[in-house]
């Protein structure tokens, strides 16, 4: 049971984390603010129903003053003509009505008083919505500026990546440019030296080599004798 809640909870911060990098904060105030328009409407609807029901009411009680009236009237014209019973009648029916009447008043009083509750609900609703709306715009705009930024910071780092990987290949290029340099500059003073030369020999070894080098010396000796000895006979001559 633990591990499963691990596996849950992690998955949950997943969908959270991917959820969070999908969502866009101005559409979100947006969504908000329609959400929250959409209960001013409906407060407000509630406001008109409630003030048409009074009115229904009220009306009601409209018709019911009227018929107390026809009744008092009845009950004034039946007293003259000494019918006392019909009188009675149309009195003991005006109070029925004048009953009902008073029971509307108290629906009327008690709509009445909802109504101004609604209404006053509904104007605090509407500064609310108000000064969500200017924080809203506030937001989006704060939230689109900082977008903008971090753009220009991904462009602007994008572009030193750019120029480093750049410079790193010209660095490269200018060690192997002095390597081959260096190398051209060692194979010069070997051939200078003979040392190329006699490596590239083809069918010498290095003791070939050698033994053609001590050869060259003993020849070069005795043509330096040669050549004092002649000039001493000539001296003494």
């Amino acid at each position: 049971m633990g591990l499963m809640s691990r596996v849950s909870t992690i998955f949950k911060s997943k969908v959270n984390a991917a959820l969070d990098a999908a969502e866009d904060p101005r559409q979100t105030l947006d969504y908000s603010y329609e959400r929250q328009m959409e209960m001013l409407q409906r407060v407000k609807r509630s406001l008109a129903d409630a003030v048409t029901s009074r009115k229904q009411i009220e009306l009601q009680k409209v018709r019911l003053e009227a018929d107390m009236q026809k009744y008092q009237g009845e009950a004034e014209a039946a007293l003259k003509a000494a019918r006392e019973d019909l009188a009675r009648a149309a009195l003991e029916r005006k109070a029925a009505i004048q009953t009902q009447a008073h029971g509307l008043d108290a629906q009327i009083a008690e709509l009445k008083g909802q109504e101004n509750k609604m209404e006053e609900n509904a104007r605090r609703l509407e500064t609310k919505i108000a000064s969500f709306r200017a924080e809203k715009e506030v937001i989006k705009a704060q939230y689109t500026t900082a977008q903008a930024q971090v753009k220009m910071g991904e462009t602007a780092t994008g572009l030193s990546e750019e120029l480093a990987d750049v410079g790193l290949a010209v660095q490269r290029a200018q060690d192997k440019t002095e390597r081959m340099r260096a190398r051209a500059q060692a194979i010069d003073e070997l051939s200078d030296e003979g040392i190329l030369s006699d490596t590239l020999a083809p069918g010498q070894d290095p003791i070939e080599r050698e033994l053609l080098k001590t050869q060259q010396k003993t020849q070069v000796d005795q043509d330096l004798d040669a050549l004092r000895a002649q000039i001493a006979a000539g001296s003494g001559s």
